[in-house]
C-alpha cells in the first residue's frame, strides 16, 4: 500500500501534467486517510480535480477524514449526484459530526440529498443534545436475538455486516429492541454452528446512554477497555454503537481545549494556522487584559509598603524571587490537580486528602527554596557585604516569606479547581497565569509582612 505522508515529487509531476488516466490507476491503492492528507496538502483548485478522480466508494471515505474546512469546499464544488452519494456512503457518526458544524441553510440542503432512511437517521443524531453520546453514535451495527443459531447469525452477518462499524461485537436484543447482552464475535466463530446464542451470554454487559456527555464515554472507554460501546435509552432500548475513534477524537478535543484554558486562552474553533487572526487576538486578549488588571493590584500592594521599600530598598530586589515562586508553585500545584481530575483520579470528595497533601509538599518546597534563598544572601554578603549589618535578618524574611508565598500558593493552586468544579464551572479556567496572578499579590503581602515583623526596630 503506498503512503502520502507528503505530496511525492512523482505525484506532484503527475498532477501538474494532468495524467488523471495515470493517477486514477494509482490512488485507487492508496488508504483513504492517506488520500485525505495528500488532498490537504493540495491548492483548493487541485483539491477538486483529485477527489474527482476517486472511486465512489473510496470518495466517502477519504471525506470523512479530511478537516471540515476542505469538506465543506468540496461539497460547495461538487455535482449534487456526487454529493448526495457521498453523504449517504458516509458512516453516521461522521456525517453528524460534518453536519454539527454546517450553517442552517447549508444543512437543509444536504439533508434534501439523503434517502429517506438516512435522512431518517441524521435527524434523529442531531436530535440529540450537543455534546451527548447520542452525536456520536452510529446505527450501523449486528443485532441478534437469543434464540438464533450460530449458523444463523453467520448468515445474518455475511448479510448485512457489511454495513456496521464493527465486527468485534455483536448485541443481544430480546422482542423488544432491549438490549440483553453483548457477545464477542470470537466467541461466536469459535462455536458450533448448532449452538444457540443464548448459550454464550452472561448478561454482563456495560452500555451508555444517549444523553450522556460525552466526557462520561471517554471515561467510561478507559475503564472497561473496550473497542466498542452499546448505546441505550431510558427503557434499555438499543439505539447504536459508539466506536473507540470517536471517542478519541472527543478526547483530543477536550485536552486541547483545557490546554488552551490552562494558558489563559478561550478555546480555539479552528486549527492554531487556520484560526483567523483577529478572532485569535480577542480570545487571547480576553484573559490577557482580565490578568493585567488583577497584576495592578501587584502595584498597589507595593505601594502600600512605600515607606518600608523606602527605608530599605534592599527588601525590593528580592520582589521578582519571591511572587515568581509562588505563582510557579501554584501553577505547579493547579495543573497536577486539574489533569487528576480529567483523568478520574481524584473526585470532589477528595478536596480534604488533597488538601492536606499539598500542605505537606508546600511546606517542604518552600523548606528548600527558603533555604536556597537563604544560602544565596549569606554567600553574597560574605564576599561583597551588599547587605549591610542587617543581612541575617535580611535573610531570614526572604527565607521565611518564601516558605510562607511557596506554601500559601500549592494551596490556593490546589484548592481552586476544586471550587471551581463545585460552582459548575471548568477547573481549566483556574489556568496557571490566572493562578500565578493571585499569588503574585498576596506573595508580596506575605513577604512585606514577614520583613516588617523581623526588621522593625533594626532596619525599618
Amino acid at each position: 500500500m503506498m503512503i502520502a505522508p507528503l505530496i511525492q515529487p512523482e505525484i506532484k509531476e503527475l498532477i501538474d501534467n494532468r495524467e488523471f488516466s495515470v493517477l486514477k490507476e494509482v490512488f485507487s491503492e492508496w488508504a483513504p486517510a492517506d488520500l485525505a492528507e495528500l488532498i490537504s496538502e493540495l491548492p483548493e483548485d487541485e483539491q477538486i480535480i483529485i477527489f474527482r478522480l476517486l472511486p465512489k466508494q473510496l470518495q466517502s471515505q477519504t471525506f470523512e477524514y479530511l478537516e471540515y474546512d476542505i469538506q465543506e469546499h468540496l461539497l460547495s464544488n461538487l455535482a449534487k449526484k456526487q454529493i448526495a452519494d457521498i453523504l449517504n456512503e458516509m458512516s453516521p457518526d461522521d456525517r453528524t459530526a460534518l453536519f454539527e458544524e454546517l450553517p442552517a441553510d447549508l444543512l437543509r440542503q444536504m439533508l434534501a440529498l439523503l434517502s429517506k432512511e438516512e435522512r431518517v437517521t441524521a435527524m434523529t443524531l442531531l436530535g440529540y443534545p450537543e455534546n451527548s453520546v447520542g452525536r456520536l453514535m452510529t446505527t450501523d451495527y449486528i443485532a441478534v436475538k437469543e434464540n438464533m443459531t450460530i449458523a444463523q447469525v453467520l448468515h445474518y452477518i455475511r448479510k448485512y455486516g457489511k454495513d456496521s462499524e464493527t465486527l468485534n461485537m455483536i448485541y443481544v436484543i430480546d422482542d423488544n429492541g432491549r438490549l440483553i447482552d453483548d457477545i464477542k464475535m470470537r466467541q461466536v466463530l469459535l462455536s458450533q454452528p448448532t449452538r444457540r446464542i443464548k448459550t454464550l451470554m452472561d448478561h454482563k454487559f456495560v452500555s451508555l446512554n444517549a444523553f450522556d456527555d460525552q466526557e462520561t464515554a471517554i471515561q467510561v472507554f478507559k475503564k472497561y477497555d473496550h473497542y466498542a460501546l452499546p448505546v441505550i435509552d431510558a427503557d434499555g432500548v438499543l439505539l447504536g454503537i459508539v466506536t473507540i475513534d470517536d471517542v478519541l477524537d472527543v478526547e483530543e478535543k477536550e485536552v486541547t481545549e483545557d490546554i488552551h484554558k490552562m494558558a489563559a486562552v478561550e478555546a480555539l474553533e479552528e486549527p492554531y494556522i487556520d484560526e483567523p487572526i483577529l478572532r485569535l487576538t480577542r480570545k487571547r486578549a480576553t484573559w490577557l487584559v482580565v490578568l493585567f488588571i488583577g497584576e495592578m493590584l501587584t502595584a498597589t500592594a507595593m505601594g502600600y509598603f512605600e515607606q518600608e521599600i523606602a527605608k530599605a530598598v534592599v527588601l525590593a530586589l528580592f520582589v521578582p524571587l519571591i511572587i515568581s515562586s509562588g505563582g510557579n508553585s501554584g501553577s505547579q500545584a493547579s495543573t497536577l490537580v486539574i489533569r487528576a481530575m480529567a483523568v478520574g483520579e481524584i473526585t470532589l470528595k477528595d478536596w480534604s486528602r488533597v488538601l492536606f497533601r499539598e500542605i505537606q509538599s508546600g511546606f517542604l518546597l518552600g523548606l528548600i527554596l527558603g533555604s536556597i534563598g537563604f544560602l544565596r544572601i549569606s554567600i553574597w554578603q560574605r564576599f561583597s557585604g551588599i547587605y549591610g549589618q542587617h543581612w541575617i535578618g535580611i535573610a531570614i524574611s526572604v527565607a521565611l516569606a518564601l516558605l510562607g508565598v511557596v506554601l500559601w500558593g500549592t494551596t490556593v493552586g490546589s484548592m481552586l479547581p476544586f471550587i471551581l468544579r463545585r460552582l459548575g464551572l471548568d477547573p481549566a479556567t483556574s489556568s496557571a497565569p490566572f493562578v500565578a496572578t493571585l499569588v503574585d499579590v498576596s506573595g508580596l503581602i506575605i513577604y512585606f509582612n514577614v520583613a516588617y515583623l523581623l526588621l522593625k526596630g533594626s532596619l525599618l
